[in-house]
C-alpha cells in the first residue's frame, strides 16, 4: 500500500485496514484519510487523522477490540504509531450536517484510551472527506457524505477564530515555540477558509496568509513556515514572535468579526 512518502506509516495502514475488518466485520463501511494526509503537505509535523465509517454503532464487543487495538498501537517504538488519529462515525451521522453534536468512537494521536467525542464530527472532517479523501477501502468518499455548503464553512470558521484564544490557553502556551507556531498557524487556516470556503493544509494556509493579508505580517507568517517541525514542548519562543503573535490574533479576530466572507481576499 503505497498511499504516502512513509513506508512505516503506510504498513500501519494496511494494517488498520486489515484488523478493523476482522473486528468489524460486515459493520465497517470502509477506512479513509483526512486532515493533512488528504488536503495535502503532509510531513513529519502532520498527524495522520482518518476516519472508519460503521453502519451501525459499535457493539460493546467491537468496541472492546478496538479499544484493545489502540491501546496497544502506541505502544510500539515506531513514529507513526504515535500519530495516528481518527474516529469511528455511525456512516448516516457522518452524511449530513445533522449529524453534528454526536459523540463518536475517538483516538487522540499518542493516546492509548479511546473516547467518545465529537472532535471529528465537524464541517472540517466532512468537507475533507468528501473533497479531498483517500480510501484506503470502500466506496468513493464523496459517496459518504453530502456536500458542505459554503456559508456553513465560513460560519465554522468565524466562530472558530472567536473561539480559538481562549481555548488554545486551556491546553497550550505561547510561550512554547511549537504553540506559538501553532497559534499562527491555525489563525490563517480559519482566515483562508473564511476567503476560500476550503479547507487548506497548514502549509498552504500559510503560503496564503503571506501573499494575502496585510505584509506587516510577513515576517511572523514566514517564521511559522520555515520553523515549522514537530511538537516540542522544550523549545521556547522568541519573545518578539510572542508579542506579536498576541497582535495578530486580534488582527484575525477583528478581520473574521468584521461579517465580511473575505473572497476579496482570494484576488492576488
Amino acid at each position: 500500500m503505497q498511499l504516502t512518502r512513509f513506508q512505516e506509516l503506510n504498513d500501519l495502514l494496511a494494517e488498520l485496514t486489515v484488523r478493523t475488518a476482522e473486528i468489524l466485520d460486515a459493520n465497517r463501511v470502509g477506512v479513509y484519510l483526512q486532515g493533512s494526509f488528504a488536503v495535502g503537505d503532509a510531513d513529519l509535523a502532520s498527524d495522520c487523522d482518518f476516519l472508519i465509517p460503521v453502519h451501525e454503532q459499535v457493539t460493546d464487543k467491537q468496541e472492546r477490540a478496538l479499544r484493545r487495538l489502540h491501546d496497544e498501537i502506541p505502544t510500539r517504538a515506531a513514529f507513526w504509531c504515535r500519530h495516528l488519529e481518527g474516529s469511528y462515525p455511525v456512516a448516516d451521522e457522518l452524511q449530513t450536517l445533522g449529524g453534528l453534536g454526536r459523540d463518536w468512537l475517538y483516538i487522540d494521536h499518542g493516546r492509548h484510551e479511546m473516547q467518545w467525542s465529537t472532535h471529528c464530527n465537524d464541517v472540517v472532517a466532512r468537507w475533507s472527506l468528501r473533497e479531498r479523501g483517500v480510501a484506503l477501502a470502500g466506496p468513493a468518499p464523496a459517496t459518504l457524505v453530502d456536500p458542505v455548503p459554503p456559508e456553513e464553512m465560513r460560519a465554522f470558521a468565524r466562530a472558530a477564530v472567536a473561539a480559538f484564544w481562549r481555548d488554545f490557553h486551556t491546553w497550550m502556551s505561547l510561550d512554547i515555540g511549537w504553540g506559538q507556531r501553532y497559534a499562527v498557524t491555525t489563525y490563517c487556516r480559519f482566515l483562508a477558509t473564511l476567503a476560500t470556503a476550503e479547507v487548506l493544509s497548514k502549509r498552504a494556509a500559510l503560503l496564503w496568509a503571506i501573499d494575502h493579508l496585510d505584509t506587516r505580517w510577513h515576517d511572523l507568517l514566514q517564521q511559522a513556515l520555515d520553523e515549522r517541525a514537530p511538537y516540542d514542548a522544550g523549545k521556547p519562543s522568541r519573545k518578539e514572535s510572542v508579542d506579536q503573535t498576541r497582535t495578530f490574533a486580534r488582527y484575525c479576530e477583528e478581520l473574521a468579526g468584521s461579517g465580511q466572507n473575505l473572497t476579496h481576499l482570494t484576488a492576488s
